[in-house]
């Protein structure tokens, strides 16, 4: 479990490898993760965008921007949280994940949010490395 929290935003990162949707003959390897945003502040906030940064094992980088996160741009209110699942398919059986959500406060004010960067371990990676 991987956690940050910035401007009393926390969020917790929990990544796990899914060998059904991973053929390492195909060079193929899915992780699902799971996110959890709590406010722990005193005022709503709203998640408007989110940017990931995916490096592979090769050290090939990728981004990805877009408008909120599984078609949501939810506002969460103080002591609530808001979960969601994603997934990331690498080439490599390795990678690192790394980003942060742009938020706006009930004033209007627009922040950034860190998410703390995670590693994409498959088994298949645990055998290269020892």
């Amino acid at each position: 479990m991987y956690v940050a929290v910035t401007h009393r935003v926390k969020v917790t990162v929990e990544p796990t490898f899914e060998p059904e949707r991973s053929d390492p003959e195909e060079r193929r390897y899915f992780w699902r993760y799971d996110i959890e945003i709590a406010n722990l502040g005193d005022k709503p906030v709203t998640l408007i965008e989110r940017h990931w940064r995916i490096t592979d094992a090769e050290g090939r980088q990728q981004e990805v921007r877009g408008p909120g996160v599984v078609g949501e741009q939810p506002t969460i209110r103080p002591g609530e949280a808001f979960r969601y699942a994603s997934g990331c398919p690498l080439t490599t059986p390795s990678g690192l994940m790394v980003g942060e959500y742009r938020m706006v406060d009930a004033d209007g004010r627009s922040f950034q949010v860190s998410i703390p960067a995670f590693s994409l371990d498959s088994p298949e990676a645990k055998r290269v490395l020892n």
